[in-house]
């Protein structure tokens, strides 16, 4: 790739002295020249130089066509998202970062300048200015720096807990089942301890003939669900379920200034349940698919949503669980909301997923073993056709240096770019975390959030229901009763109703009323999306 390689040809528009350039330049220029409001992301690297006249931009309403962001360790994928979400929040957009390693922070606070911010800001045509931007700080369950971020039990779902529980296929549509029957007779599951007491009553002598019609629950499903929510409880998980429950639309508030808020999750109190993790990030992507309105092509996106270790969430999937995922990421960007899943090699996400993922920011890739060169072979593979030699150039890239393509103002994709990237202008690196606890104590959701709620629900309901039973019992032990314990429980709120829960779940006048009670509190407990989660009207 030399310049006697390709005859000069004419500029294209706002591309000084490139008459110079070969061909191939002259035509990736021409790829990134976009009229509308953009992100810079940097300048066009080639045959070693840097060419600070081509610069590779990403245009602003694309940006909800979810995108890639990949690249071996220490290659400057964080830089990256947080240059990103800078230029994101500049422009109206709210962000969401996934902090896994806890040095996203700094986000918030301006960059300081040194020799090699000052020698990147020249090399790439970067006017630098140290800039904060404005954030929120959330923690899962309240485990580190951050507002507590909640879910109930209820809310997540059948799926999305059995992945996290590691459940088979089998246990998952047996704790399906558990739902279908807590949503049916008002027991609300807020934390674990009110599955474990919907559960242990579905096994017990009052209540296991309730979901016999439909399937049953055995006795051994039940113990491995059961001693599953233990091992779960054991390792220090209950904080992340209960009350208050996050409202993700906290996640699309733009700030006073008019910036989108940058929302960071910070995780590493928790990086080593990476399963959880994981599976609560898809949690907050499917509620904010359930609760946002259609809005289809837009100027910029509502929210762009960051989803770090991305690998995490597909590890071990099941076949249903991945096309979950595949139908939210294709149908969420009619939402306004973009999708950036972040991870190492493309071939760590599926290729259905992978084929919904526009725009692309290919770190550096190591070979230095059999399974890295396979690696490599199918990352090039993936990208469209270029002038470049990719197995060269993705071994080659210095750290802050990308393979970059996204889609045009059309839709179509743009030439592949070798890419100096631009210096992020916040902080690069974790804020004091002082500071950052006074940052978190201030926000206006804190008093929302920080207290964790036990109001009563199925484990209270269950727990007075039985004591009840043995009251009753034990008044009528002298006297006849040929009423039997579950249908006692059946009939107790007195409605003259004797329906078990399958007369309630598969009669078709149940399907009927569902339509009809959708928007309603018995619409909302029992409509559920295809994850399982419950869908909830704010």
């Amino acid at each position: 790739m030399t310049d006697s390689e390709a005859p000069p040809a004419k500029a294209p528009e706002g591309v000084s002295g490139a008459p110079a350039l070969p061909q191939p330049v002259l035509e990736i220029a021409s790829g990134y020249a976009f009229t509308g409001p953009a992100l810079e992301l940097g300048a066009l690297l080639w045959d070693g130089r840097c060419l600070p006249d081509v610069q590779i931009r990403i245009p602003l309403p694309m940006l909800n066509r979810h995108g890639l962001v990949a690249g071996a360790t220490g290659t400057g994928k964080t830089k990256t998202l947080q240059l990103i979400a800078e230029q994101l929040s500049a422009q109206g957009v709210p962000v969401f970062l996934a902090d896994v390693k806890g040095d996203v922070s700094g986000i918030s606070a301006p960059g300081q300048e040194n020799d090699k911010v000052r020698t990147r800001a020249g090399e790439v045509r970067q006017e630098w200015t140290p800039t904060g931007f404005p954030c929120e700080f959330y923690a899962l369950g309240g485990m580190g720096h951050g507002i507590p971020v909640r879910a109930t039990i209820t809310s997540f779902g059948p799926v999305l807990l059995s992945k996290v529980l590691q459940l088979n296929q089998t246990q998952e549509q047996s704790l399906g089942l558990i739902f279908h029957y807590a949503d049916q007779k008002g027991l609300e599951l807020v934390d674990l301890k009110d599955l474990r007491a919907v559960v242990t009553f579905l096994t017990s002598d009052e209540g296991k003939s309730e979901l016999k019609g439909i399937g049953g629950l055995s006795t051994a499903t039940a113990g491995v669900i059961l001693r599953s929510l233990t091992a779960f409880e054991a390792q220090g998980m209950s904080p992340f379920f209960g009350e208050p429950e996050f409202d993700t639309s906290e996640l699309s508030r733009v700030a006073g200034d008019g910036r989108g808020t940058v929302s960071v999750l910070e995780l590493p109190a928790v990086q080593d349940k990476p399963q959880l993790f994981s599976t609560f990030l898809m949690w907050l992507l499917a509620d904010l698919f359930h609760d946002l309105p259609e809005v289809g092509d837009v100027d910029k996106p509502k929210l762009v949503f960051f989803f770090d270790e991305a690998h995490l969430l597909f590890n071990d999937a099941s076949k249903a669980f991945l096309d979950a995922i595949t139908q939210t990421v294709r149908l969420i960007r009619s939402k306004g909301v973009g999708v950036f899943f972040v991870t190492q090699t493309p071939k760590d996400v599926p290729g259905d997923v992978l084929a919904q993922l526009g725009n692309r920011v290919q770190h550096a890739l190591r070979a230095f073993t059999p399974d890295d060169q396979k690696a490599l072979k199918s990352t090039v593979k993936t990208f469209p056709n270029s002038p470049y030699d990719l197995e060269e150039v993705l071994t080659a890239l210095g750290t802050g240096e990308a393979v970059v393509t996204v889609l045009s103002e059309k839709g179509a994709p743009t030439p592949v770019a070798a890419t100096r990237l631009r210096a992020p202008e916040s902080l690069m690196g974790p804020v004091d975390p002082a500071a950052l606890d006074r940052a978190v104590e201030q926000s206006p959701l804190y008093g929302r959030y920080a207290e964790a709620v036990d109001r009563e629900s199925a484990y209270e309901k269950l727990t007075a229901r039985e004591a009840e039973a043995a009251a009753s019992s034990a008044s009528s032990a002298s006297g006849p009763s040929s009423e039997s314990a579950s249908s006692r429980g059946r009939g107790r709120k007195g409605d003259g109703q004797d329906s078990s829960v399958v007369e309630q779940v598969v009669g078709s006048g149940v399907f009927k009323s569902l339509a009809r009670s959708l928007g309603t509190q018995i619409g909302r407990e029992i409509t559920r999306s295809v994850f399982g989660t419950a869908r909830r009207r704010r």
